[in-house]
């Protein structure tokens, strides 16, 4: 309400001329009720009545009146110093009902300090830092009645403390001041409580648009301090379009039906006020003419908020689950695609191969590394492993668009540093984001060689007799990653395999650490693969080849990592029927 609401579609002005219409209609009501049930209201009189006439009495004395008082109470009569200040004031009287509380409040041995007259602030020393002593100033000053103020003060003895708290309101008397208070401070309380959770509530009569509110109510609605109160039909005009259909229902259940509904009131403006408005019936008597609305409002702007957050965090967190199960979907068919499974396809060549793959766990499932193994047109086998640089689909994409353009290249029977130079200008044509590492190699069964390009990839392993080393690397050292610089040229390295003997060609994910040396997971990759020879003999099938590599995996990997890992491993065996010739 502390702006000017917007102006009403014509659906509002429906909306808002039903409820503007119930609430008149009611008045008329109350005054069709009050003729027929008050006609004194009415009627004027003919005659004065005459004045009635007091029987004689005795008027009460003066401690009566005190005693009459339903809160404690003192008489005190001011002290003035000689500079015409007031420096203390007498307990001159005290009703019954100060006594109880006394009674009730303060320690035995402090009672008999309450008989006969005495100096209140020898009574409560701490009284004097209170605001009480300016009240007693205030009120003989100005002869007006000062607070009700909240008062806090500390009575009692050498038995302990006794923290009192109570309303206190100071007003002249004669010549003399009396000082009342209301145990508990019950009021500051029940304001604080209404503050505390934003809550207040208003009574509306409906014959005469009259607002009994409670402190707090202006703030609850977005009032200012010194706005009028709002009537019901005043409401209605301040409110959202979307709350008056809820508004006009909980004023029919409340007026019509005499039971007790509620709503939620949007109040428009620089933060929309939300405000939860309960109500029931106030009647003249049971079962009559509904005469009011007693409602509670709770201000649940920052609830509501709250739940409208959780809300669209839900639908992210729901959108985000959608989207990530589609990318693991995706991903998953695309490395079904292009991760082969090997079977013994290899083995008429003379050579086993296996390959063992882990995932990055926190994307989808699926990184950049990739592998082939194939036979060509030529009789030889083309072999590579590589890694594409990021994560998720777009490592996989770019995985594939290098495995297929290797496919299709290496059909053109070229040696393998050719391959790496025509692979390296295909990244490079393909952006700069397209960079990837790989061993890309050629077997020649005939001469059991293997001839191998390392394009900025770790090294292969052989295992021999037990023992594993780190390949060396080509003349020159590993060549540049692809797609880093056009132009590259690769060299390749020959490597004589014999009977029996492992080549294991891995991807960093499987060794690398946090700020690792590059050297170190070489060796450690080394060291693994004899321990894991040790503990895993792999037999003379590809079964236990694949046994020997998961070992292997098994043995590098851990929370540690974050990439995808691979492992391929290869066999030198004897093809079946014995060599082959050429």
């Amino acid at each position: 309400m502390d702006h000017l609401p917007p102006v009403p579609d014509a659906r509002a002005r429906l909306e808002l001329g039903a409820i503007k219409g119930l609430l008149q209609a009611q008045r008329r009501r109350i005054r069709s009720y009050t003729r027929d049930h008050r006609p004194d209201l009415e009627a004027a009189p003919d005659a004065p009545s005459p004045a009635p006439v007091a029987s004689p009495s005795v008027s009460p004395t003066g401690q009566q009146v005190l005693d009459a008082l339903p809160v404690p109470a003192l008489l005190l009569t001011p002290v003035l110093g000689d500079d015409g200040e007031i420096v203390d004031a007498l307990c001159a009287s005290h009703n019954t009902a100060a006594v109880a509380y006394v009674s009730e409040r303060l320690p035995e041995s402090a009672l008999s300090r309450w008989w006969g007259t005495a100096s209140l602030y020898a009574r409560f020393p701490s009284l004097r830092r209170t605001p009480v002593a300016g009240m007693i100033n205030r009120a003989y000053r100005e002869r007006a009645s000062q607070g009700p103020e909240a008062v806090e003060w500390v009575a009692g003895d050498a038995q302990g403390p006794v923290r009192l708290v109570a309303e206190v309101r100071v007003s002249p008397c004669g010549d003399q001041l009396l000082l009342d208070w209301q145990p508990g401070n019950l009021h500051r309380m029940a304001t604080a409580a209404q503050r505390l959770v934003r809550t207040c509530w208003a009574e509306w009569n409906l014959g005469d648009d009259g607002v009994e509110p409670s402190l707090g109510f202006r703030q609850v609605l977005g009032l200012a301090d010194d706005a009028p109160l709002p009537t019901l039909s005043d409401v209605a005009d301040a409110v959202t379009a979307d709350s008056l259909p809820g508004f006009y229902q909980m004023l029919y259940d409340v007026i019509l039906r005499k039971r007790t509904a509620d709503c939620t009131l949007r109040m428009p403006g620089r933060i929309d006020r939300i405000t939860r408005l309960t109500a029931e019936p106030v009647r003249i008597a049971p079962g009559s003419l509904v005469w009011g609305v007693r409602a509670v409002l709770t201000d649940v702007t920052a609830e509501q908020r709250r739940r409208e957050s959780a809300r669209r965090a839900e639908r992210e967190v729901l959108h985000q689950r959608r989207q990530a199960r589609t990318i693991r979907e995706v991903a998953e068919a695309l490395r079904e695609a292009v991760l082969p499974h090997f079977h013994d396809e290899l083995a008429a060549y003379g050579l086993q191969a296996t390959a063992v793959y882990r995932p990055d766990a926190r994307e989808a499932g699926v990184g950049g590394d990739w592998y082939k193994a194939r036979k060509l047109p030529d009789d030889r086998l083309l072999i590579a492993l590589g890694d594409a640089r990021g994560h998720g689909l777009s490592a996989v994409t770019l995985m594939a668009k290098l495995r297929y353009a290797l496919a299709g290249l290496a059909y053109t029977e070229q040696p393998v540093e050719q391959l790496a130079y025509w692979l390296n200008e295909t990244a490079c044509a393909d952006g700069i984001e397209s960079t990837a590492t790989a061993v890309i190699a050629g077997y020649h069964p005939e001469r059991q060689l293997l001839r191998w390009v390392c394009a900025g990839h770790p090294c292969p392993a052989l295992v021999r007799d037990g023992r594993a080393t780190s390949l060396p690397f080509p003349d020159g050292g590993p060549g540049l990653p692809l797609g880093v610089l056009p132009g590259t040229r690769y060299t390749a390295a020959e490597t004589s395999l014999r009977i029996g003997d492992i080549v294991l060609m891995y991807s960093d994910g499987l060794t690398e650490r946090r700020d690792s040396d590059p050297d170190l997971d070489t060796r450690r990759f080394v060291e693994a693969a004899e321990s894991a020879l040790r503990s895993s003999d792999p037999g003379a099938d590809r079964e236990g080849l694949h046994a020997y590599a998961e070992n292997l995996v098994a043995r590098l990997d851990g929370p540690h990592r974050a990439d995808d890992a691979t492992l391929l491993a290869l066999r030198r065996v004897e093809p079946p029927g014995g060599p082959r010739r050429h």
